[in-house]
C-alpha cells in the first residue's frame, strides 16, 4: 500500500491501544471497587481463630477444601457463626478463588448454606434431619468399627488411647475445642482401620453436616459419657470383638442424638 496506507493503520493501532488500555483501567477500577466492598462486610462478619500454613499453589484449591472441611468437621464454625469467601481467603492467606470453589463443594455436600448476601454458616438442624443423619451414621459408622476390629493393630490402638487422654484432659479443662478435636481424631483413627477409603469418605460427608452440632452437647454432661462409650469402642477393637465395638458405637450415636432432639423439642 502507499504511505498513506501506512498511515492509516499506525493510526488505527494507536486507537486500539487506547481502548485496549481503557478496558484494562475499567476491569481494575471494578476489581478494587469488589474488594472494598467485601471488606467493608468483613467488619460485620465473626473472625476466625485459627492458624494455617501457607498453602502450595499446585495443590491450592484441594488444601484449602480440607482446611475449611477441618474447622466444620472440629467444630471451627460453630451453629450460628457466619463466614465469607473473603473472611477465609484472608484467614488462610490466599485469593479467593480457591476459597469460593470450597464453599461451593460444601454447600453441595450440605455442610454449608448461604444464610444472607456473602455470608454463609451451618444449615440449621431440624429433627426430622437429625433422625435422618442418626440413621446414616449408625449404618456406616457401625460398619466402620466392625471392620476396624478384623484389622486393627497396636499402632491404632496406641493411637487410640493417646486420642482418650486427650479428651480426658479436655473434659477436665473444660476445653470444648480441643475435645472436638480428639474426638474426630479418635473416631476417625478407627474408622480408617477398616481399610475401606469409601466408607470413610461417606462417614466424612455425613460428619460435615452433623458433627458442627457437637458443640451444643458440652455442657449436657455428654462428653463424660461419650468418652465411656470410646473406651468401650478401644477395648473392644484390642479384642478384635466387632459386635461389642459396633454396640459402644451405637450408644455413642444414640446418646448423642438424645441430647440434640431434647434442643429441638
Amino acid at each position: 500500500m502507499s504511505v498513506h496506507g501506512r498511515t492509516i493503520i499506525v493510526i488505527i493501532d494507536q486507537r486500539s491501544k487506547i481502548v485496549q488500555d481503557w478496558g484494562v483501567g475499567f476491569i481494575n477500577a471494578r476489581r478494587l471497587a469488589t474488594e472494598r466492598t467485601e471488606k467493608a462486610l468483613e467488619s460485620t462478619v465473626d473472625k476466625l481463630d485459627i492458624q494455617v500454613e501457607p498453602l502450595a499453589k499446585d495443590t491450592l484449591q484441594q488444601r484449602v477444601y480440607e482446611q475449611v472441611a477441618g474447622l466444620i468437621l472440629d467444630g471451627g464454625i460453630a451453629p450460628g457463626q457466619l463466614v465469607t469467601i473473603q473472611s477465609l481467603a484472608d484467614s488462610f492467606g490466599v485469593s479467593t478463588m480457591p476459597v469460593r470453589e470450597a464453599l461451593k463443594r460444601l454447600t453441595a455436600e450440605k455442610a454449608l448454606t448461604v444464610v444472607s448476601g456473602r455470608s454463609m454458616g451451618i444449615p440449621p438442624l431440624t429433627l426430622e434431619r437429625l433422625t435422618d443423619l442418626r440413621k446414616v451414621r449408625l449404618e456406616l459408622e457401625g460398619a466402620a468399627i466392625a471392620w476396624a476390629a478384623a484389622s486393627v493393630d497396636r499402632k491404632i490402638l496406641a493411637g487410640l488411647d493417646t486420642d482418650l487422654e486427650r479428651m480426658d484432659r479436655a473434659i477436665a479443662t473444660s476445653s470444648a475445642k480441643d475435645f472436638l478435636q480428639a474426638n474426630r481424631s479418635f473416631h476417625f483413627g478407627a474408622y480408617k482401620a477398616s481399610q475401606s477409603p469409601t466408607l470413610v469418605s461417606l462417614i466424612e460427608i455425613v460428619w460435615l453436616q452433623i458433627s458442627p452440632y457437637f458443640n451444643l452437647l458440652r455442657g449436657s454432661g455428654n462428653y463424660v459419657a461419650a468418652n465411656a462409650n470410646h473406651r468401650r469402642m478401644a477395648e473392644a477393637l484390642g479384642r478384635h470383638d466387632p459386635a461389642s465395638a459396633r454396640a459402644a458405637m451405637a450408644a455413642d450415636i444414640n446418646d448423642a442424638y438424645d441430647v440434640l432432639a431434647a434442643l429441638l423439642d
